[in-house]
């Protein structure tokens, strides 16, 4: 064999392994998230959001805060709490404090019995809910 056949295809093989490489790396997070899946899943969310059913109210933040952490989990944040996976990536999120009062809305619907959810409230958590998931790389 030539000399520069063997130069050629050891160049092809790092070039390769550099693409390769470089595609793995540019992926967000440790592990890949399965976007199709999120966003069929996020789009159920904001459908599931009527304005003449206050019952969809909280119950849209619960189902959206859950798909959230879900998406946490399978980034790979350490924690045992939404908040501590929360905080392990609070880097990723472009509005930290928008996304911490629908978590805080979240909590109030889940272990406060009087608290009353309007429909501009759900609106407003959920739409943080949507930025912090593109954030993270899920939809």
């Amino acid at each position: 064999m030539d000399i520069t056949v063997i130069f050629f295809l050891a160049a092809i093989i790092i070039v390769g392994g550099g693409l390769f490489a470089l595609i793995g790396l540019s992926k967000k997070g440790s592990k890949y998230l399965n976007v199709d899946q999120y966003r069929v899943k996020w789009l159920q969310i904001e459908q599931q959001l009527k304005r003449d059913d206050q019952g969809s109210y909280s119950l849209s933040v619960l189902n959206g805060d859950k798909l959230l952490d879900q998406a946490l989990r399978e980034r790979g944040l350490k924690g045992e709490t939404m908040g501590e996976r929360m905080k392990a990536g609070a880097q990723l999120f472009t509005n930290r404090n928008n996304i911490w009062s629908a978590h805080k809305l979240r909590n109030r619907i889940a272990h406060e019995s009087d608290v009353r959810v309007t429909y501009d409230d759900a609106r407003r958590a959920l739409a943080d809910i949507k930025q912090a998931l593109k954030d993270v790389g899920a939809i």
